[in-house]
């Protein structure tokens, strides 16, 4: 198969984006011809979107999505500014999608209630991504249940192409995320998410003593009786233990928590120490990359072995539409 999937460089990884996507990233990987992109256009449509920041957080989210396993000697990585072909195809794909599709996205719907000014490039958005899948002839795009609107506006928009110009564009299949959804420690009835601000998330980089504050002031709940049902803050916190522990020790938490005798500061000491552990390959294979001071290389590199298939697809494109 060939995969696509994009992220937004929007700082440094966080448990949420790794055990919801990445790791399932990794693992594609096998067997299939993945196309991974950071997609820094698409974070201008954030309105706080600072210049300086954004270039130092492409860098910071490249070297973290190799140090998590993407190997960019069989994966194609790339900056998505540096292959003009996805504002080309996403100009001519816009051309034949609907308005009326546009204005019923629930994600804009969210974010422009959110935002003081809402951006044209908000609104395009789904028009973008599509070109960002389609570009490569990608059949299956991995995706979490809150983006299967927008894939399925792709397909649409696929789909009245071909049905304009002739067959070209696979219909993108979904690939379901099967990672946990990992909720703010803060406030569990929320994903995490770095839009919430520091407390709402833990950083795959971040320095020991932050990670331990954020997990020892975790929200749980007030108190336990024998077979009281599992607060959302406690279960969060399992979510992420059952991740990064051995399921006999789980287990073991679990039937104390049953039991009413779970004593919470020992199950945020449990979940520290485990999950520095699973963690730790990750941060020295990060330090190490940053030392070497290869990335800017890899990642035009990746943009060469893109930009070659983005050329093809577009030639035939611009054929087709009547463009050469």
């Amino acid at each position: 198969m060939r995969i696509f999937s994009g992220i937004q460089p929007t700082g440094t990884l966080h448990l949420g984006n790794y055990f919801g996507a990445i790791r399932q990233w990794v693992q594609l990987q096998e067997g299939n011809e993945c196309v991974y992109c950071i997609v820094d256009y698409h974070a201008l449509t954030n309105e706080d979107t600072d210049p300086a920041e954004l270039r130092q957080a492409r860098r910071e989210l490249a070297l973290d999505l190799i140090a998590c396993g993407i190997d960019p000697e069989k994966t194609i990585l790339f900056f998505q500014s540096a292959v003009p072909e996805h504002t080309e195809l996403a100009w001519i794909l816009g051309c034949v999608t609907s308005y009326g599709d546009l204005t019923r996205m629930t994600q804009f719907k969210q974010k422009a209630a959110e935002q003081e000014f809402v951006n044209g490039g908000l609104f395009y958005y789904p028009v973008l991504q599509a070109a960002d899948i389609l570009l490569y002839l990608a059949d299956h795009v991995p995706v979490g249940e809150d983006q299967l609107q927008h894939l399925e506006l792709c397909r649409r928009i696929a789909r009245r192409f071909n049905y304009r110009f002739g067959e070209l564009f696979p219909e993108p299949q979904p690939i379901l995320g099967k990672g946990a959804r990992i909720m703010s420690l803060a406030d569990p009835t929320r994903k995490m998410s770095k839009s919430y601000g520091p407390e709402h998330y833990v950083g795959l980089m971040e320095p020991e003593e932050s990670i331990k504050k954020k997990i020892r002031s975790a929200v749980t709940d007030v108190g336990l009786k024998p077979g009281q049902e599992m607060s959302p803050g406690v279960a969060n916190l399992f979510e992420i233990l059952e991740l990064v522990a051995p399921g006999e020790l789980v287990a073991e938490l679990r039937q104390q928590h049953k039991e009413g005798k779970l004593l919470y500061k020992h199950l945020k000491e449990v979940l520290y120490e485990h999950l520095m552990r699973a963690l730790a390959p990750i941060r020295e294979r990060r330090a190490e990359l940053a030392a070497r001071g290869e990335i800017d290389e890899l990642l035009a590199a990746g943009a060469e072995r893109a930009r070659k298939i983005a050329r093809e697809v577009m030639q035939q494109v611009r054929a087709r539409v009547g463009l050469e």
